[in-house]
């Protein structure tokens, strides 16, 4: 069976981007991440224990995100996804969003993002 934990809007202030500018005032991101595993168990005995803890995967992804500065939230995005895959085996496919408000395109935009999506073991 395949249930998925869905983290929406994880919002982070770091200092990403390609441009030094970017790089020193730092910006606002936002992350989606959904968690396929199967979580049937942890439901069937309403034991946390038994299921990835969605507060420890945001305080792993807010690690993830300051820990050092990046150019493209490309490379953002696939290391939040490559780490939870390898910090929880329970994973069996993630899918990860990263999205940048005020981007430097010469024009309006809302907001740019990158998705990595990714099996365990792929």
């Amino acid at each position: 069976m395949t249930n998925i934990i869905r983290l929406r809007n994880a919002v982070f202030y770091a200092y990403h981007g390609a441009l030094k500018e970017e790089q020193n005032i730092g910006g606002k991101f936002e992350a989606d991440v959904d968690i396929y595993t199967d979580f049937s168990e942890a439901a069937a005995k309403d034991d946390l224990k038994l299921t990835i803890n969605y507060d420890e995967v945001y305080k792993y992804i807010n690690s993830l995100v300051h820990q050092k500065k990046l150019y493209l939230i490309e490379t953002l995005a696939t290391i939040i996804a490559d780490g939870l895959l390898e910090k929880y085996p329970s994973i069996k496919k993630i899918a990860v969003r990263v999205r940048k408000h005020h981007v430097p395109v010469g024009g309006v935009i809302d907001y740019v993002e990158a998705e990595v999506i990714k099996e365990n073991g792929r």
